[in-house]
């Protein structure tokens, strides 16, 4: 079975690169197929969960051409089948971006209900409400969730709750309605601005977006574009809290910092310096950190996926902090994990209250979901002693290369299968 090794107590020194945004690879990716012409797209991190995508966009006749790693050619032109059940796109919680696609180009599709990360009910509510009022009929059925429509027309859409799947997808599906579509509380994360730049440089007519009403205007046809995504901003966020830890010295390069905004700031609060230039960040820990607390929040607030590693941080830090998660209620399974390498952490709800230790020790940790498993390779890299972290399949899901960027800032951290890999990890790096 495949796992980390990691042996740690060494601080973190370097730059690292930071790769595409994951999040809004998925949804471009999956609108990329909304014309009949070729679209290139730059920047795809090279992760399970798109490499799963492109597979199933080919499954149902979209011609993929990877260019290289980071950049693929999509052309939809020849889509043969508007149902998608794939096996592998169960796994995957993105997948749903195919109907807001599909329905938008041919007013039909039929997608397997999503899966991903076990972190909580993510309702697809907001989703059926949407292409609703778009004018669709929307049916779950034998495990698959199936829309169709005589045609779309725009409508005035009011979001109940922030979201950020059903912004995108109605986002998709409205950009080649007849006639205007005002989708109101709608979410203002970075990815949901990139697809709405991505669908504009297509030919689509979008305003608003990265504020909570968006105006969109449909256009009967999209055309060619090339197109490169944004830098992932919890990947950045990751390595910043891993200088945290590890009382580094870390620029991640490539970015762009006002997204990193929430998480610069809350860094700073605990006692890191941070230098920040037009396109990296620079994250200095030299002390002992300090208390705060954290709610996590849509954009701009501090992000969901960043409380398992800010959590690991604050475990390290003096005093008492309060974590409050909001948006996801299972997004504390990690804290069994990091007890066992000697973490105080009590959790009431959806509120963890974390009493600083002085030290981690090494110990043997499963990863429960893709963000919390970044979080306890943190916690190992930061602790006395040996670390295995199992379940890294998770991990792979949204981090390219995790090992291989760690390992370039000086983690002793390896992939390893066997106990005889972990004992000749150990040797090697006594």
């Amino acid at each position: 079975m495949e796992q980390y090794a990691i042996k740690g107590g060494i601080p973190l020194v370097g730059e690292v690169e930071i790769g595409g945004a994951k999040n809004a690879a998925l949804a471009i990716l999956a609108a990329s197929i909304m014309t009949d012409e070729t679209v290139l797209v730059e920047n795809v991190p090279d992760v399970r969960d798109t490499n799963v995508l492109l597979q199933a966009m080919q499954s149902i006749g979209a011609i993929v051409e990877r260019v290289d790693r980071h950049t693929v050619k999509i052309n939809g032109a020849h889509i043969n089948s508007l149902t998608i059940e794939d096996d592998y796109i169960k796994k995957i919680r993105a997948s749903y971006y195919l109907l807001g696609a599909l329905l938008g180009k041919y007013k039909k599709a039929e997608v397997s209900l999503p899966g991903g990360c076990n972190i909580g009910s993510r309702p697809i509510d907001q989703h059926i409400k949407g292409f609703k009022m778009l004018g669709a009929e929307v049916k779950i059925e034998y495990g698959l969730i199936a829309t169709e429509a005589p045609k779309l027309v725009g409508s005035h859409i009011y979001m109940d709750v922030v979201t950020v799947g059903a912004t995108i997808n109605v986002m998709m599906a409205a950009a080649m309605a007849e006639g205007l579509t005002i989708i109101e509380n709608a979410a203002k994360e970075p990815h949901v601005v990139d697809l709405a730049n991505f669908l504009n440089s297509m030919g689509a007519n979008i305003k608003g977006a990265g504020t909570d009403v968006i105006r969109i205007k449909g256009v009967e046809k999209l055309h060619k574009t090339e197109y490169a995504i944004i830098p992932d901003q919890i990947e950045a966020g990751t390595f910043m809290m891993a200088a945290a830890v590890t009382k580094g010295d870390i620029t991640v390069k490539n970015v762009i910092p006002k997204h990193l905004e929430s998480i610069s700031a809350k860094l700073q609060e605990i006692g890191c310096e941070i230098e920040e230039s037009d396109d990296a960040v620079r994250v200095v820990s030299s002390k002992r950190l300090t208390h705060t607390q954290v709610k996590t929040l849509p954009y701009p607030g501090f992000p969901t996926d960043m409380q398992p590693q800010i959590a690991v941080a604050l475990a390290l830090s003096e005093g008492t902090s309060i974590v409050t998660e909001s948006i996801f209620e299972n997004r504390f399974k990690y804290v069994d994990e990091l007890t066992r390498m000697g973490a105080d952490i009590k959790v009431e709800g959806n509120t963890a209250i974390i009493t600083g230790v002085t030290k981690y020790t090494g110990a043997s940790v499963t990863a429960p979901d893709l963000r919390a498993g970044a979080a306890l390779v943190i916690a190992g890299l930061g602790a006395e002693g040996y670390t295995t972290v199992d379940d890294i399949k998770y991990i792979e899901r949204g981090y390219e290369d995790f090992p291989a960027k760690l390992q370039g800032l000086g983690a002793h951290i390896e992939k390893v299968e066997t106990e005889k890999d972990f004992r000749k990890f150990q040797l090697e790096v006594v």
